[in-house]
């Protein structure tokens, strides 16, 4: 099969001695310059006269002088291919920060919002291996019915084959309708939140429902949006980014001090369940006390319910958001903990006022989510397949828990007091004594270990120091491996 090969290359006149170098020249600057990029596949000398205008032996001879400076490389038996040795060979430098500055929305240069979004990125060598990932958030992935869930894409993707989905436009599309049912059902068994399908909004995971949520809600240099301090960074970005201002919130054991937020805030953001990344829930007297706020003061709250799925212990705790809250909260959802991070589909159960707005959002962004992905997870949850994988790596998860809080106990007790929590995926311990909890984590990151301190999630300057560990991507021989690391790493940054 020919290579696709769209470059605009002119010929020199017929009967020239500068064919070969034309050619040449043209080719050395595409790839010098970056149109040409390392990898790319030339035209084979077969298709010389098609493509160059040349003939074979004066195209074979051109390659062999692009080879020579290095930019190009044989393959035998595929063809030739552009190396990656633009670097060496003059490559033109990027324009200078100063020589662009003043193109972009200056809000996007903020080092914040960089840092926010680029949450999960770790300072860590190549060549050091990952022995164990105690960052939380994630989840095994060895652990889902892959093979299930192929078999169950598989049909879905043989039903539009046969059945094609109509040829109509996506405006105004909230999602597969059967996703949405699935996801009502879903929802109203794990977390007691009574909604139709019509009240859903199927999002490319929870970051775009906080970003569709600051577009509708949202007056740039007028609205204040509560968070809960520490709290989920990633969060904060699409609020500052609609032009929002950012006020941090303590919270205590009971959750957010709701007394603390300020009078005219028109957005709070919390996680009522299993508050990230403390872990603690926000307590029945909080709870009251919030609705009563918003209720008061008109404000939106948003319940980020990352992991309600995952209970350990305890009475169950119901979502925030209920029939008599549903004017004031809107819940987010994810698959991104109860199946697979890859999947980037979650969702929205707004109020009802706000659910126009959102799908206009939701459709000026990226019209909808994949229709094939969207199918196949909906046919996931109705089958019960999600329901038994929740089961299984609740019992599995709540084993890694147990073990996690014996070995905090046995080798880090006398440093660090865990917080407790009964629901979710991870653990936070905070520091008995002063220690450099930041140096310690950049420590064990050189040792392969990855676990997050608990400075990287407070707003400004950090009012606790400790750790949060997670268990679910971890087994138990790497979580020992990781909380042994920990105990060794302390005593040398306690004071």
């Amino acid at each position: 099969m020919g290579t696709l090969f769209e470059l605009e290359i002119t010929t020199a006149a017929k009967g020239s001695r500068e064919i070969a170098g034309h050619l040449f020249r043209q080719l050395r600057s595409a790839i010098l310059d970056g149109r040409l990029l390392p990898g790319a596949r030339l035209p084979s000398t077969r298709a010389s006269p098609a493509v160059f205008g040349a003939s074979r032996n004066t195209v074979q001879d051109v390659y062999d002088r692009l080879a020579q400076e290095g930019l190009v490389a044989s393959r035998q038996g595929s063809g030739t291919y552009v190396s990656d040795a633009r670097a060496k060979l003059g490559a033109s430098a990027p324009p200078q920060a100063a020589a662009v500055r003043g193109r972009m929305n200056p809000v996007w240069e903020q080092s914040e919002i960089r840092s926010w979004i680029g949450f999960w990125q770790e300072r860590r060598q190549p060549s050091v291996p990952t022995i164990a990932d105690l960052r939380p958030a994630l989840v095994d992935q060895r652990l889902f019915p892959h093979a299930t869930f192929r078999q169950v894409m598989a049909r879905g993707l043989r039903r539009l084959e046969t059945t094609p989905s109509a040829s109509k436009s996506p405006q105004g599309n909230q999602g597969n309708g059967q996703l949405r049912r699935a996801i009502a059902e879903h929802v109203s068994l794990t977390r007691a939140l009574g909604c139709g399908a019509d009240d859903v909004l199927v999002t490319s995971g929870a970051q775009q429902g906080f970003d569709l949520l600051a577009r509708i809600l949202v007056t740039p240099g007028e609205t204040i949006v509560a968070v809960e301090d520490p709290g989920y960074p990633p969060m904060r970005a699409p609020f500052v980014l609609a032009g929002a201002r950012i006020v941090p919130v303590r919270v205590d054991a009971e959750g957010i001090v709701v007394d603390d937020i300020p009078a005219d805030a028109k957005i709070i953001c919390v996680c009522p369940s299993h508050q990230f990344p403390l872990g603690m829930p926000t307590s029945p007297g909080r709870r009251r006390a919030l609705l009563r706020f918003a209720e008061r003061t008109g404000a939106v709250i948003v319940e980020d319910d990352y992991d309600g799925e995952f209970r350990h212990d305890g009475s169950p705790l119901e979502a925030l958001r209920s029939h008599a809250s549903a004017g004031q909260v809107c819940y987010v959802g994810s698959f991104s903990k109860c199946m697979f991070p890859s999947l980037r589909l979650g969702f929205l159960v707004p109020p009802q006022w706000a659910l126009p707005a959102l799908v206009a959002a939701k459709n000026s962004t990226d019209w909808h989510c994949s229709i094939p992905v969207q199918a196949a997870v909906a046919r996931f949850i109705l089958d019960g397949h999600l329901a038994r994988h929740i089961r299984r790596v609740r019992r599995i998860y709540r084993d890694r828990r147990e073990l996690l809080l014996d070995l905090l106990d046995q080798r880090v007790g006398q440093h660090l007091a865990v917080v407790p929590s009964f629901y979710g995926m991870h653990i936070a311990a905070l520091a008995r004594k002063t220690i450099d909890c930041e140096a310690v984590s950049q420590a064990l990151v050189r040792r392969g270990i990855l676990i997050h301190s608990l400075d990287r999630y407070f707003f400004g300057r950090p009012a606790q120091t400790g750790f949060v560990i997670a268990y679910a991507a971890a087994d138990h021989h790497e979580l020992t491996l990781a909380i042994d690391a920990l105990a060794e790493e302390i005593p040398e940054r306690e004071n």
